[in-house]
């Protein structure tokens, strides 16, 4: 998944432009294989036999390293700048178990889902899970103003309490942690959040941008559609019976963009030409309609594009 630029947080983050030219990731932050099953997944491997495999290696690191030496284990309940990457069914439901018995903290990054985005108030309801640790940041204040929080649990926290208490202070913080501005514009987010049932409002709406996206899944240059709520995405391919991807200096995520905003829609591309979709939590079915038209524009120049320049 994506969690951040710095130092230690791209280290955390599992894609190669974030260490490319950076001598990252730092020493004692290991990856293990990403719940990624368009990509994945071995010839015939179920869902599940999927899940259940990538639970193996991820115990297998852990013994490898030793257990007594992993903290923790970072995820994002939907990868966001990863690709809108959902992960199978039971995936958590396997990983879980397993850092519980070897006793790893699970941190989950709550950045992109939080706060609404698949349906739930956060993914870590949508998913079942149980974290130790939740970051959050960007819908705490609706993107007005920067502000981010670290939610840890009760058994965790009093750990915290106790050992400050004897040390006579928890050191933890920054110049600008704790400031009363955004802190103010956070408060007023939740109680419009609450006011509003803006979760609810999700519930409704996101039926039909996924209706919307997966109606797209027979089309010659996407390989996959998938999403949940309202955070979707689309992958293009080459060959959709190989899922080869095209070329990266043909562009042809980057002019569907173009395209998407010139009939005007802004959509983000990511790398391996994938076209991510993440509405406001206030869009209505009228817009979301809207919003799949011009894509659909957009796409049609695409494939006129792609065939002119015989890129297939």
């Amino acid at each position: 998944g994506y969690h951040g630029v710095t130092i230690a947080t791209a280290s955390l983050t599992g894609l190669a432009f974030a260490h490319d030219d950076f001598d990252l990731p730092i020493a004692r932050i290991l990856h293990t294989d990403s719940p990624y099953y368009y990509r994945g997944a071995q010839p015939g491997e179920s869902e599940e036999a999927f899940a259940t495999r990538l639970a193996g290696s991820l115990e297998q690191l852990i013994l490898r390293e030793g257990p007594d030496t992993v903290a923790a284990f970072f995820a994002e309940p939907v990868m966001g700048a990863g690709g809108v990457i959902v992960p199978p069914a039971t995936y958590f439901d396997r990983i879980q178990p397993i850092l519980k018995k070897y006793e790893i903290l699970f941190v989950v990054d709550e950045v992109i889902c939080g706060f609404g985005r698949t349906g739930n108030m956060f993914g870590t309801q949508t998913f079942n899970l149980q974290p130790d640790i939740i970051t959050v940041a960007k819908a705490l204040s609706a993107g007005y103003l920067p502000i981010s929080g670290t939610l840890v649990s009760n058994a965790l926290y009093e750990i915290l309490v106790t050992q400050s208490d004897k040390l006579g202070i928890f050191g933890h913080g920054y110049t600008y942690s704790s400031h009363p501005v955004p802190a103010a514009v956070a408060l007023e987010t939740l109680k419009i959040y609450e006011e509003r049932d803006i979760v609810a409002a999700v519930r409704r709406v996101g039926p039909r941008l996924q209706e919307a996206i997966r109606s797209y899944s027979g089309h010659p240059l996407i390989g996959e559609a998938r999403g949940i709520g309202l955070i979707a995405a689309v992958e293009l391919v080459r060959d959709k019976a190989t899922k080869e991807r095209f070329d990266p200096k043909a562009g042809v995520a980057a002019y569907l963009v173009r395209r998407a905003q010139h009939h005007g829609v802004i959509l983000r591309n990511m790398p391996g030409d994938i076209i991510a979709f993440c509405p406001p939590l206030i869009i209505s079915e009228a817009e979301i309609d809207e919003m799949m038209g011009c894509f659909a524009k957009a796409l049609a120049d695409s494939s006129a594009m792609v065939k002119e320049k015989g890129l297939t």
